[in-house]
């Protein structure tokens, strides 16, 4: 597709929504002013995303902030020699959120921190790139996007495939009609996960299993208390702190808000739906991992979003999810179906594209494969934030996307069909379910307003 096509797609589609003037109070700036960013969270994907923004021209790394002063240390370390400049080091972000100097912060903490600090920043005038998903629940996350506009800030969901060339002019070719009108996506997270039980690899096993490890207290580098921030106060325990806070209720998402949010968001996406579904049922649980975990390794969801009711305005979202297998459709862990009138195209985040017409007959994509690109997601967050546009991933879309984990979850945990009602926010006659899209918070700093 042409640069210039491309654009235009981005700018009018009333999906992507990308390219869309911000209010009049966001900051204006050239292609090639400097942007000043704050890292917040300096674990695995903080130090991946920091080395990416490092690597952009005209952009400066000029703190990192974290609760582990082991990590703390690493992450200016490495910036610096990966830079010639270290980032001063702080433990408590709202002194990189004072810091007028700075324009825009990356938010990689664990889950459950996502949407109370990017809230933190719009507030504090910053522009944010905040980690997938983008909050821990419902709730949050509509007060994230009322923050974002409120404050007028740019605000990008980490979900990179947004930014891809390959994803873009496919959805495009959706919308152009390729395979006719798009009525039923199915996506999947197919991938072998180790136990918990286990060491990385699975060679050994732990003297104890996860969940009868004893809690103890935090190591003295880790500030447990504004580790768990917001969130009701539990005991310490090392299983769910760390890479281990995935797996939990009270922190994390499970791998349908870790991993599998990526594929719901371009299928989301080219379903060509720009609400929340009214109809969640699923099934699933722990089917192989005996190790305590909250989060199910196996699970089968649906979606229905019903627009008006009538033939040809339905659309049905099949997602399926098993974390101890690598048989995978198309030979591929994480990917998409569309099924349309017309035909049905297979699209991957791992750079794989095929389209068929009726009766199963080849056509020529004309769309090169790419895998998702995470310089092309932060190039555009930079130029949103210099040129006042919404990014090709703006929050609405995470949101949508990151409400969809959470729907199936709530619907897995509680083992039956929910209604839902999308401009309330809220299931449908059902105090158990409503009970979960928001959650519990403790009186603290991070606490987001209107919860």
């Amino acid at each position: 597709m042409a640069a210039t096509n491309r654009r235009v797609f981005l700018q009018t589609s009333a999906v992507s929504g990308a390219a869309l003037a911000l209010g009049a109070q966001a900051r204006a700036a050239s292609a090639s002013e400097k942007v000043t960013v704050g890292l917040i969270g300096c674990g695995g994907r903080g130090a991946y995303l920091a080395g990416k923004f490092a690597g952009e021209k005209n952009v400066e790394i000029a703190a990192v902030c974290d609760v582990d002063s082991n990590r703390l240390s690493q992450r200016s370390s490495d910036l610096g020699k990966q830079t010639g400049k270290s980032p001063h080091t702080v433990d408590d972000m709202r002194r990189v959120l004072d810091d007028k100097n700075i324009d825009a912060v990356i938010v990689a903490t664990p889950d459950h921190w996502h949407s109370p600090a990017a809230i933190l920043a719009c507030e504090a005038g910053k522009h944010v790139y905040v980690e997938k998903p983008c909050s821990h629940n419902i709730r949050e996350g509509r007060l994230l996007v009322d923050a974002a506009r409120r404050n007028d800030r740019v605000v990008q969901h980490g979900t990179q495939v947004r930014s891809t060339d390959m994803m873009i002019e496919a959805v495009q070719k959706l919308r152009e009609g390729i395979i006719g009108d798009v009525l039923v996506v199915k996506a999947w997270n197919i991938q072998k996960r180790r136990s918990l039980n286990q060491e990385q690899g699975g060679k050994s096993a732990r003297k104890k299993a996860l969940q009868k490890q004893p809690s103890s207290q935090p190591p003295s580098e880790l500030d447990y208390e504004n580790w768990v921030g917001p969130a009701t106060m539990i005991p310490y325990d090392k299983n769910k702190v760390h890479e281990g806070w995935h797996w939990w209720y009270h922190f994390g998402t499970g791998d349908m808000g870790n991993d599998g949010v990526h594929d719901i968001d371009y299928a989301r996406w080219g379903l060509g739906v720009t609400t929340h579904p009214s109809k969640v049922v699923a099934l699933g649980g722990l089917y192989v991992f005996n190790d305590g975990r909250d989060f199910p390794d196996t699970q089968q969801v649906t979606f229905e979003y019903p627009g008006d009711g009538k033939p040809g305005s339905k659309r049905m979202f099949i997602y399926e999810q098993r974390l101890w297998s690598t048989n995978y459709p198309h030979n591929v862990d994480s990917g998409v179906e569309f099924y349309g009138t017309n035909g049905q195209m297979f699209l991957s985040r791992r750079g794989k594209i095929q389209i068929l017409g009726e009766r199963n007959k080849r056509q020529d994509a004309q769309i090169a494969g790419e895998a998702q690109n995470a310089e092309k997601h932060i190039a555009n967050f930079l130029d949103s934030v210099r040129n006042n546009r919404r990014p090709n991933g703006d929050i609405e879309y995470g949101h949508l996307s990151s409400s969809l984990c959470h729907l199936g979850n709530i619907a897995t945990r509680l083992g039956r069909s929910l209604e839902f009602d999308p401009q309330q926010e809220r299931f449908i006659d059902d105090d158990e379910a409503n009970s979960l899209v928001a959650r519990k918070y403790r009186d603290h700093w991070g606490k987001p307003a209107g919860v």
